[in-house]
C-alpha cells in the first residue's frame, strides 16, 4: 500500500494536484492509502508533471547554484550521491556521465599525468588534483540505486563511463540495478599512456530502466571515434561530441537530461544542442564556475570557450 503523503514527497507531486487526479480517475483510496495495482494508474501524473524537480529542489540551498536565462540549465554543487537523493523519484529521463573514477589511478600511482598533474599532490590544496569519486562497491552500490530511483520507468535510459579498470572490478555491479544493453568503446584514436600497453580508449555502459524503450535508430555502431581534447582547459575534459552522441541517441525535444559529475560541462552543451533540459551537480566549485562561464558564453553566442572544434574524425557523425 502507498500513502498519498509519501507519494507527494518521494515523487514530488503537491498533494492537492495527486488529489484532485485520484478524484478524476475515481481510484481507490482508503485512508489515503492506494494499493500496488492503483498506483501504478497514477505513474502517467507523476512522469508527465513538469516542474516535479523544481518542487523538491525549491528548499534546497546549495552552496552554488545556476539558472540559465530560459531556466533550462541548472547547476548545483554537491556531491553526486547526495544530489541524486534530492531528486523525485522517476523523474529524469536520460542520465549521461563520466565519474572521477580513482581505480586505475589507486592501483599504478603513475606519478605524472599529462591532465591530472602529479599524484603525489592529490588531496592538497593547491595541487591540479581533482577530489575523486571514491570508486567503491560500497559507492557504486549507492549511486547506482539512486540512478534507478530516479530515472523514469517508462523512458529511463543511462549512459556511464569507465575506464578498463573500473569496468572490471564495478561494471557487473550495474546489472544488479539496470538492464545493461551495450557496452560501447569511446576510440580516442589518438593514442595516450599506459603502464604497460598504451591506452588509447575508454568505456560506456549504456543501460535502461525496467522498460524497452529504443535508442533513436539502429545506425549507431558500438565503437565510437573521437580524439581525445589535449591540452585541456579543465582535468579530464571530454569532447561534446561524447555526450552529443549518448543525448541524440536516446532523448527526445524537451527530454530532462542529468550529469551528477558535471565536470567541464560537456554534457550541458549537448543537452543544449538537443533541446533538452538539463540538470548537473559536482562537488568541485572549479566545476561549477567553469561550467556556467562556459553554457552562459554557448548560450549567448554559440561559441564553446573550451572546445573551438569538433574532436569527430568519421565523415559522418550519428547525429547528422
Amino acid at each position: 500500500m502507498y500513502k498519498t503523503s509519501e507519494i507527494s514527497k518521494e515523487f514530488g507531486i503537491s498533494p492537492k494536484k495527486l488529489k484532485s487526479y485520484i478524484l478524476e480517475k475515481e481510484i481507490p483510496c482508503v485512508k489515503e492509502q492506494i494499493s500496488e495495482r492503483y498506483f501504478q494508474t497514477i505513474l502517467p501524473l507523476i512522469e508527465s508533471t513538469e516542474d516535479r524537480i523544481e518542487h523538491k529542489l525549491k528548499n534546497i540551498k546549495p552552496e552554488f547554484q545556476y539558472n540559465s536565462k530560459n531556466n533550462l540549465i541548472k547547476l548545483y554543487r554537491d556531491d553526486a550521491i547526495s544530489f541524486l537523493k534530492k531528486l523525485p523519484s522517476n523523474s529524469l529521463d536520460v542520465i549521461t556521465t563520466d565519474p572521477a573514477y580513482s581505480g586505475m589511478n589507486n592501483k599504478l600511482k603513475l606519478g605524472r599525468g599529462r591532465i591530472v598533474g602529479k599524484y603525489s599532490e592529490k588531496g592538497k590544496e593547491n595541487g591540479k588534483w581533482f577530489k575523486e569519486f571514491e570508486d567503491s562497491e560500497e559507492n557504486y552500490t549507492k549511486f547506482l540505486n539512486e540512478c534507478r530511483r530516479v530515472l523514469k520507468k517508462s523512458t529511463g535510459h543511462i549512459y556511464i563511463m569507465f575506464d578498463s579498470y573500473s569496468l572490471l572490478s564495478l561494471g557487473h555491479i550495474v546489472r544488479k540495478f539496470l538492464n545493461v544493453k551495450n557496452i560501447i568503446t569511446w576510440d580516442k584514436v589518438n593514442i595516450g599512456m599506459g603502464h604497460y600497453f598504451r591506452r588509447r580508449h575508454e568505456y560506456i555502459i549504456f543501460a535502461t530502466n525496467q522498460n524497452n524503450r529504443k535508442i533513436r535508430n539502429r545506425s549507431f555502431p558500438d565503437v565510437w571515434r573521437f580524439k581525445r581534447i589535449n591540452r585541456a582547459k579543465y582535468p579530464t575534459q571530454k569532447p561534446v561530441e561524447l555526450f552529443q552522441t549518448m543525448i541524440f541517441a536516446s532523448a527526445e525535444k524537451n527530454f530532462t537530461i542529468c550529469d551528477p559529475f558535471l565536470g567541464s560541462g560537456s554534457a550541458a552543451i549537448a543537452a543544449i544542442n538537443n533541446n533538452c533540459n538539463f540538470y548537473g551537480c559536482d562537488i568541485s566549485t572549479q566545476s561549477i564556475e567553469t561550467s556556467q562561464n562556459r553554457i552562459s558564453q554557448y548560450l549567448s553566442d554559440g561559441k564553446d570557450i573550451l572546445q573551438s572544434k569538433s574532436m569527430a574524425v568519421d565523415d559522418k557523425v550519428f547525429w547528422e
